[in-house]
């Protein structure tokens, strides 16, 4: 009985993986949207903005910049704004090497004019912890399952006690135009608040490493912690469990919502993507 339930078994996997064909599905190419990528910082120098228009999901080629807008940041907290002005595909603004626009504990308000509507959004920049250190230890590839020998490492940290707390984690190799990996948090843990005022919890302290490429000698880990809203924890967590969705329950792939308002009465343009602002800590060392 055993050997027909393995036979059985075998021919329906082999009815599964002995065809397969490349089937060309035309998807109709849809509504282009504009779509606004900004987060505003405690971090000092030029701030950034992308204001973008949205391409098929099949298209190969890079979203077109919108440079016709009229983008204007507003520190609710300290009533004064800021113009940022349109270059080299980036709405930007430059308080100075040393100045910061982003300060903890202000609310901002980012207005766009676009077209003949106005547009808004609003977000606080919320308190943050410190990052203490980071450490690293090697660890061979039979250690680690992966096809690489290198080190393994984590950033240590603690969540401030007193409310809950959202934290993005993001990880550099050598520069800022290396992005390693990402990570989020409540409290130092994970989706929800275990336990205030905790150190961060080992799976996202190692969440600074990729395993299948760890770092190696000479090599600059960078780690760095940014406060979150809720409301801004809840987008950038959507948007990574849209990213990294896959296999045979994967979700149905969606514009996660905005929080651009459009203001204009009668106004029709939907802009999506999403306004946010962090206090940022910072840390990074070289591999010896």
């Amino acid at each position: 009985m055993k050997k027909i339930r393995l036979s059985i078994l075998l021919v329906i996997a082999a009815a599964f993986t002995a065809c397969e064909d490349v089937v060309d599905i035309d998807v109709a190419k849809g509504t282009s949207y504009p779509v606004l990528d900004a987060w505003i910082t405690t971090e000092p120098g030029v701030q950034k903005i992308r204001f973008t228009k949205s391409v098929a999901y099949t298209d190969q080629t890079p979203s077109p910049v919108i440079g016709d807008a009229v983008i204007t940041l507003f520190d609710e907290t300290a009533n004064k704004s800021y113009p940022f002005t349109f270059k080299d595909g980036n709405y930007t603004y430059d308080p100075g090497d040393n100045e910061t626009i982003g300060v903890t504990g202000h609310a901002y308000r980012l207005k766009v004019e676009y077209g003949t509507e106005v547009f808004e959004a609003i977000d606080t920049i919320k308190r943050n912890t410190v990052i203490d250190s980071i450490s690293y230890k090697f660890q061979t590839k039979e250690e680690n399952f992966v096809s690489e020998d290198g080190y393994v490492a984590k950033f240590h940290a603690k969540d401030i006690e007193g409310g809950v707390d959202y934290y993005w984690m993001r990880s550099y190799r050598n520069d800022l135009q290396h992005k390693v990996g990402d990570a989020f948090s409540v409290d130092g843990y994970f989706d929800q608040s275990v336990k205030d005022g905790s150190s961060f919890i080992l799976p996202i302290q190692e969440a600074v490493t990729d395993f299948d490429k760890p770092f190696q000698k000479n090599e600059k880990v960078i780690v760095k912690l940014r406060s979150l809203t809720y409301q801004s924890h809840f987008f950038v967590t959507q948007v990574e469990e849209q990213i990294n969705s896959g296999g045979l329950f994967a979700k149905v792939l969606e514009n996660v919502k905005s929080n651009v308002i459009n203001k204009t009465t009668g106004g029709k343009t939907r802009i999506l993507g999403w306004f946010g602002t962090s206090a940022v800590s910072s840390k990074e060392r070289v591999i010896e």
